[in-house]
């Protein structure tokens, strides 16, 4: 305590970085921002930006920079972006911003992103399905993972997917994001040895277009693989971090 009160009054810590150490969140006017969350889990707080407003998501960006170096932001529409990249130039000038589809990522100066001996491919169905992969492709990025992108290879025609055999093969886990009848994670997951996490995708049309159809096609997989809810792409970024975090520490046990 005492030495956390010394730098505050050198100047070497702000308080809202002391409040970050000693109780682990940070009050914000928007809420509580949950510094420790990546120490405490293995995996990056992540602010959901949908149903905030412009002015709470850049407060919450900005607490999220100083206390861990990063802000991560969900669901991020053009208004939050442009209220963001104001805070950012007034509040942390020399800070990256880096926005893929509705996912948004901030790095504060001389950040570095961790290193993981592990690979995750992330797959895709389709281009729709493109927005919910980029939120697990983030999410796994943050955590030094290295990502094998596989688009665009759904049932339709499945030469598509037999073409890549060979790099579904050689990941450590795989993300299958689909949508409509949710039938590519099954085919995948008959033909790898590796977790499979399955991510149904609200798009289609007429009944079960919302997400359903492919959610319960998932859920009744006659091949072993493990779902998380529709559109749900930064749950299954974070269960494959943690298993991509596994693979790196029985590395790191093991000499290799």
């Amino acid at each position: 305590m005492r030495d956390l009160l010394e730098r505050v009054a050198d100047g070497d810590l702000t308080p809202v970085q002391a409040e970050a150490e000693l109780a682990g969140y940070v009050t914000d006017d928007a809420g509580r921002f949950d510094a420790a969350r990546e120490r405490r889990r293995g995996i990056p707080e992540a602010i959901l930006a949908d149903g905030k407003t412009p002015a709470q998501v850049a407060g919450l960006a900005s607490v999220a920079l100083e206390t861990t170096g990063r802000a991560l932001l969900t669901r991020v529409d053009d208004d939050h972006a442009t209220a963001l990249e104001s805070a950012l130039a007034d509040d942390h000038p020399a800070a990256t911003l880096e926005r893929r589809g509705s996912t948004l990522v901030a790095h504060a100066d001389g950040y570095e992103r961790p290193t993981l001996e592990a690979t995750v491919g992330v797959v895709t169905a389709g281009t729709v399905d493109g927005p919910v992969a980029d939120e697990t492709q983030v999410v796994l990025e943050e955590v030094g993972a290295t990502v094998e992108r596989i688009d665009d290879v759904g049932v339709a025609a499945l030469d598509r997917i037999l073409d890549q055999l060979e790099r579904l093969r050689a990941v450590d886990v795989l993300v299958v994001v689909a949508g409509r009848e949710g039938a590519l994670p099954t085919v995948v997951a008959g033909l790898v040895d590796v977790p499979v996490i399955a991510v149904p995708v609200s798009s289609g049309y007429g009944h079960g277009g919302d997400g359903e159809a492919a959610l319960l096609g998932m859920l009744q997989s006659c091949t072993v693989l493990s779902v998380v809810n529709v559109d749900a792409g930064f749950v299954a970024g974070a269960q494959a971090a943690l298993i991509a975090r596994a693979i790196d520490a029985a590395g790191q046990r093991n000499g290799d």
